[in-house]
């Protein structure tokens, strides 16, 4: 075969191995071909044809302020009165950049109302193509990290703070966080887990109000505000570290192990 048949598909392996698996535009662009340059742009304004310089942003495309969208955010999340309701919402909700990017929302997996809510970071390509959250590798650690305390994945509730995928799975902005944070409150207050397991530093440090890294937070106790109660809520580390990070394992098996232990223990 000849192998400059191949580059291409080289280029494709490049470029995935890098996270770079989604396209910016439909159609293909030469970046070797100087553009020409754009045409000024005419709007009308009271009747009148004014001319706007190339480049500038048309005030129709701009997307709202980030405090716009985080106020919508809240006030959309505090008027669901169910988890269907609130689902719906997100459905439709425009605020959040990562929409645009992403191939789907990933609300929720397993059983609302479970003793047990897991809220992760946010979705990674498996889960973007799937629609719910931890389905890929790392999802598949989080299953046999929970049989192993002899959790089954269908007895607890899972998310994650934010539910539309990053490009190329990289860490969501505290400005993305920020907007989606209201739901995944309201997706807790909803839920009405009895104990929280938040898992990795983002999900940790934003519904916990904490700033110390996952490191020093995990094996940690801390106490969550449900809305018409207060609840335990653990940290502990991301399946996705575990991955990159082997010999962590045993720190969140000592974390299951106290999340069992408090499960097992008599109501007071």
């Amino acid at each position: 075969m000849n192998t400059q048949s191949l580059a291409p598909y080289r280029l494709l392996e490049f470029f995935v191995a890098s996270g770079v698996d989604i396209p910016i535009g439909d159609e293909p662009v030469n970046r070797l071909v100087p553009a020409a340059p754009p045409a000024p742009a005419v709007e009308a304004q009271g009747g009148e044809r004014t001319e706007r310089r190339p480049g500038a942003p048309s005030p129709l495309a701009a997307p709202a302020p980030p405090d716009d969208a985080a106020r919508t955010a809240r006030e959309l999340a505090r008027s669901a009165p169910d988890l269907d309701t609130l689902r719906n919402l997100l459905e439709t909700f425009d605020g959040c950049a990562l929409k645009a990017t992403a191939s789907r929302l990933v609300f929720a997996d397993g059983t609302p109302g479970a003793r047990v809510m897991i809220i992760g970071e946010a979705p990674g390509r498996d889960e973007d193509e799937i629609g719910r959250p931890f389905v890929g590798r790392a999802g598949q650690l989080l299953d046999r990290m929970l049989a192993a305390i002899g959790v089954d994945r269908s007895a607890v509730y899972i998310a994650n703070i934010v539910p539309w995928r990053p490009p190329g799975n990289r860490t969501p902005t505290p400005q993305e966080i920020a907007i989606c944070l209201p739901f995944i409150r309201r997706q807790i207050e909803l839920a009405r887990p009895d104990f929280l397991l938040t898992m990795g530093a983002p999900a940790t440090q934003n519904l916990l109000s904490q700033k110390d890294g996952i490191l020093r937070l995990r094996g940690r106790w801390f106490e969550f505000d449900r809305g018409d109660a207060k609840i335990p809520a653990l940290a502990t580390l991301h399946p996705a570290y575990l991955l990159r990070q082997p010999a962590q394992k045993s720190l969140a098996w000592r974390d299951l192990r106290a999340l069992k232990a408090k499960l097992d223990a008599p109501s007071a």
